[in-house]
């Protein structure tokens, strides 16, 4: 009888195994596919998240951006340095997710990798989790398995709050220069964007729209972007995947379970930002987890209420400008990219040092005013 199972080893279910663990509860982290396993990802972390450990995660780190690096339709490019106390770094999440886990193992957490959860069931006020590899037991459930994970569905969340976007990411080896330096592209895809992340070893090309709407070439516009970088889409293996993104808060609890990163749909609706929330939402789980195991009766549905207060707040923000930008991103990129102040204050956010609240009833007046007369500010 473990106090907590885990589903899921990503960055939620890393984050939330390491903290409880380290407060003494029994952990079992259950992971569908053999560790260490690749996951499609830009794989750009806010150094903020490093507050909310106490390890050094230099190891799992493959390079670090000091430089934004912006263009429209592959031209009239806009690059800035990022004003923040730390680079933002880029990691490998074969490597990231892995050394998290490595790190909640530590601290006496229990691994079980190539098991899938098929089935769970509530009985005896414990769950039980029937898996490929046999039954588990445990008084409590983090489903940190997420966007096409099936532990949301099995808890009894059947529509979550959500708006899904869609990305496709390739990870091309090459000989990277000036490997401290992020590359956002807005002008060729609708209702999203380009990136590409510099890693030790090569680059991580990616496409992703975060709106909806008509149906898009990604492979071949990520094939004509990539040719800026030298690089041949065709020699490199393209992975395709759902994003889980903010639309509203929700209830994220529900009898002795609750839902965290991905699975929680807490991915930015403005930047398809996921580690640093998934993180976070991880930490503020196992908090809620230590409470309830203590016997805190309210401490599960008070855990929605705080990813509600201290995330859902600002992604009110996040998806309004998402909305008006995305829409205009012509305008978008003249009147707020292009300034100077609005790229460092999109680095300060990616780096979580600024809130979308700081910045956004400024920036959707410039918006807005360059559409409407009279407006502007």
């Amino acid at each position: 009888m473990y106090d907590c199972i885990i589903v899921g080893a990503g960055p939620a279910g890393g984050t939330a195994a390491y903290h409880l663990a380290k407060r003494g509860r029994s952990v079992l982290v259950l992971e569908k596919e053999s560790l260490p396993r690749y996951k499609p990802c830009g794989g750009g972390v806010s150094p903020q998240v490093a507050k909310w450990f106490d390890f050094d995660f230099s190891p799992a780190i493959s390079t670090k951006v000091d430089t934004i690096r912006f263009t429209w339709k592959m031209g009239d490019p806009v690059q800035a340095g990022l004003q923040t106390p730390e680079p933002m770094w880029m990691v490998r999440r074969d490597v990231f997710d892995h050394f998290l886990i490595q790190q909640a193992q530590k601290q006496g957490a229990e691994l079980k990798d190539s098991t899938e959860v098929k089935s769970i069931a509530f009985q005896n006020d414990a769950w039980q989790v029937n898996t490929s590899n046999g039954a588990f037991t445990g008084k409590f459930i983090i489903a940190a398995d997420g966007a096409k994970g099936p532990m949301a569905k099995l808890l009894g969340f059947k529509e979550r709050v959500r708006r899904l976007g869609g990305a496709l990411e390739a990870e091309a080896p090459a000989n990277v220069v000036n490997s401290n330096i992020a590359h956002f592209e807005f002008g060729m895809v609708k209702n999203g964007y380009i990136w590409n992340f510099p890693k030790a070893d090569g680059y991580s090309i990616g496409i992703g729209t975060f709106r909806g709407g008509e149906g898009q070439d990604f492979k071949k516009i990520l094939s004509e972007y990539s040719t800026l970088f030298g690089i041949d889409l065709k020699t490199t293996k393209q992975y395709g995947h759902p994003l889980c993104l903010w639309d509203g808060n929700q209830r994220l609890h529900t009898q002795n379970a609750v839902l965290a990163g991905e699975a929680a749909c807490v991915v930015d609706p403005m930047t398809a930002e996921g580690i640093r929330p998934s993180i976070f939402s991880g930490l503020k789980a196992a908090e809620a987890m230590d409470k309830a195991i203590a016997g805190d009766i309210n401490a599960l549905e008070n855990y929605t209420q705080v990813i509600t207060e201290e995330w859902g707040a600002d992604m009110v923000w996040a998806q309004r400008l998402a909305g008006v930008f995305y829409r205009i991103p012509g305008v978008g990129y003249k009147v707020g990219v292009k300034r100077p102040s609005a790229t460092q204050r999109m680095g300060q956010i990616l780096c979580g040092e600024m809130k979308y609240g700081d910045v956004a009833g400024r920036a959707l007046k410039r918006l807005s005013g360059s559409l409407i007369p009279g407006m502007g500010g």
